[in-house]
């Protein structure tokens, strides 16, 4: 039985918008001058993580879904399903062009893909007067539209303050942007869907504009815009405080903080942890485990028990 907790590397991708706080905040070896996003937790032929410990050290995620099923309890009739989801760390030196993602009907019948984005942001850190576009304000697909053709951009989006530790459901279908000066660790489906609305008429080192994707973000964005309410509940367990930040159709998240022991019973079919502040040990049977801030890993389905000790702030997430 695969007694371990399966480590991960991440996988850097270049944004005109990036810079280099996933080095100087997280002490990743970053490949580029604007390093936006590290894709922590990914088995997307985008950038498929790799695995770093154990009987499958050098793995891709990937590899490990498709060859090792047991390790997710993956199901017979589930055999073709890509790996249901994927987290990153997004680093916002600069606005995120304004973008609204398909559900997974249009992915599918549209773009040939088995899953469209809906995902959700857990603030990492904010620099002061940082905001977050989310929403818009049309009354019709038409007002859209029209708004749109016209560059409204002011009267048309809708823009909240971000401050750290705060959490945003982003479901598909909605308008929104990460501003400058923020850090976030999101947690989403599967996909690499994005349809650009509003980039700020920018231009990358040629010179060139970034594509913009109107006809389809119009198609697809929810209107008009409604905030869902999500149920948020807490409990401590041990030296363990465990938020439940939301429970939707695609995923479960929650923000865990352990400050002391907290002994853990794994329930779901397999569990995805980030550390994102802090330090800990993690053991599971005889087998123990150093983890720290930037560490990510997944608890397989073999696994029952385990324990926690340390202090350290923790992003979980399960389908």
């Amino acid at each position: 039985m695969y007694n371990e907790a399966i480590f991960l590397q991440p996988v850097f991708q270049e944004r005109i918008w990036g810079g280099k706080k996933l080095s100087t905040e997280f002490g990743y070896e970053i490949p580029y001058e604007h390093t936006g996003e590290a894709w922590v937790i990914s088995a997307h032929p985008n950038g498929p993580s790799e695995i770093i410990n154990g009987p499958l050290n050098g793995k891709t995620l990937a590899d490990a879904w498709q060859q090792n099923g047991e390790l997710f309890n993956k199901k017979e009739k589930s055999s073709d399903e890509a790996y249901p989801l994927l987290v990153k760390i997004l680093d916002a030196n600069d606005d995120l062009s304004v973008q609204v993602h398909p559900d997974d009907t249009y992915a599918r019948e549209v773009e040939n893909q088995p899953y469209g984005k809906t995902e959700c942001w857990y603030v990492l850190s904010a620099e002061e007067g940082a905001e977050i576009i989310y929403g818009h304000h049309a009354r019709s697909t038409e007002e859209l539209k029209q708004m749109v053709d016209s560059g409204q951009w002011d009267d048309l989006l809708r823009r909240i303050p971000a401050k750290t530790g705060d959490f945003i459901y982003v479901p598909s279908g909605t308008i929104h942007a990460i501003g400058k000066g923020i850090v976030i660790l999101e947690t989403q489906q599967s996909s690499d869907i994005t349809y650009r609305v509003y980039d700020y008429d920018r231009t990358d080192a040629q010179g060139n504009t970034r594509e913009l994707h109107l006809d389809s973000a119009v198609e697809v964005t929810t209107v008009p815009f409604e905030q869902i309410a999500i149920n948020q509940e807490e409990q401590t367990i041990g030296g363990l405080v465990s938020k439940k930040l939301v429970k939707e159709k695609y995923f479960t998240v929650y923000h865990w903080q352990l400050n002391g022991e907290a002994n853990q019973t794994l329930y779901n079919d397999f569990l995805q942890v980030s550390v994102v502040e802090g330090e800990a040990e993690l053991t599971i049977g005889n087998n123990s485990f150093s983890i720290k801030k930037g560490d990510h890993f997944i608890l397989p389905a073999t696994i029952s028990d385990y324990q926690l000790n340390g202090k350290a702030e923790l992003i979980v997430s399960h389908t």
